[in-house]
């Protein structure tokens, strides 16, 4: 059996996708088959497959670190033929074939059942993205953020991460600064609940060491200067949660947000989430922390034979939301 696949291969020195027809025996080992229903394009997909980011630890490979789909044999125990599953992180397109493809084969130990609340269409909405949303918010509760310590800014808004962690902040009663770049996609941001959308420079950060408190906590998926200044301006024990590095992976700072205001700075990272906290926030995600809004977040759906000028795309800002495949067509 044949199927199709977006392949990522090195050839002297240069990184490149190409859509290919490969056979099982071709994936990288485990012991679950599952036929890929949906897929997502994240921003560390578009760097993989483009070749822009040094994502991929081995080659050739499929790329595509989330998948939902069908269990089509099993030598687990634990998954039968039919059951429904999704898959994210865990090297799924960064050590292992990924999920951008019709047919992916892995480790049993890094598949879960579909949460109850979700179908495979909507947990691709989410993703990756919406795991690592969730997970910098689940960081942050454990540290004692809530609501009444104030605003929650959100830099990157109008990306995946962002769009999904608007929704999921404003659905637990959070007050919402987002921030983007891209005016165009305010109203947008606003119907994820956003209170206030602005742009960097809108928000009006100041250059000193220590500035007064103003936010509560902040998601952050741009690094850079502007994580240092939002660090500046968050109030006493807030927490700050960095996810990305969209501006810069540099961070110049000070001791003084630390020693002075007890503000905590909060790694995510999504890829090697433990396994029992993984489950925990998925099933989350499909209950009390799903977006109201998920089906908004879906800016576009695109099949796997269509998939290659999104890339691209979206490293090149011309996309926002989430964009999901098909990875049957």
């Amino acid at each position: 059996m044949n199927f199709l696949a977006c392949r990522v291969n090195e050839q002297d020195g240069k990184v490149a996708h190409q859509l290919a027809q490969m056979s099982i025996d071709e994936l990288t080992p485990g012991d679950v088959v599952i036929k890929v229903e949906f897929s997502g394009i994240n921003y560390k997909d578009a760097l993989a497959a483009t070749g822009r980011g040094k994502i991929l630890k081995r080659f050739p490979l499929n790329a595509g670190i989330d998948l939902a789909g069908e269990v089509v044999t099993s030598e687990s125990s634990a998954f039968a033929p039919g059951d429904k599953v999704l898959v994210n992180g865990c090297g799924l397109g960064e050590q292992f074939d990924g999920g951008l493809a019709a047919m992916a084969r892995v480790s049993s130990e890094h598949v879960m059942a579909m949460p109850a609340g979700l179908d495979g269409r909507l947990a691709m909405a989410l993703g990756t993205a919406g795991f690592t949303a969730a997970l910098a918010l689940h960081r942050m509760q454990e540290n004692g953020q809530h609501p009444d310590k104030g605003p929650v800014v959100v830099t990157g808004a109008s990306g995946g991460v962002g769009s999904v962690a608007i929704n999921i902040l404003a659905s637990q009663g959070y007050e919402v600064i987002a921030v983007s770049g891209r005016p165009e996609h305010y109203d947008f941001l606003k119907s994820l609940g956003a209170n206030q959308v602005c742009s960097i420079d809108e928000l009006e950060l100041g250059a000193k060491p220590l500035e007064k408190g103003r936010f509560g906590g902040v998601i952050d998926n741009v690094g850079g200067e502007t994580l240092a200044k939002l660090l500046a301006h968050t109030h006493l024990w807030g927490n700050v949660a960095s996810i990305g590095l969209a501006s810069s992976h540099e961070l110049a700072t000070t001791v003084f947000p630390f020693i002075l205001r007890g503000v905590s700075l909060l790694g995510v990272s999504s890829t090697n989430c433990p396994m029992d906290l993984r489950r925990e926030l998925w099933v989350k995600l499909g209950q009390s922390w799903k977006p109201a809004q998920l089906a908004n977040i879906i800016t576009d759906e695109v099949a796997l034979s269509e998939v290659s000028p999104v890339f691209d795309q979206i490293l090149d800002r011309k996309r926002f939301g989430r964009v999901i495949v098909d990875c049957q067509r």
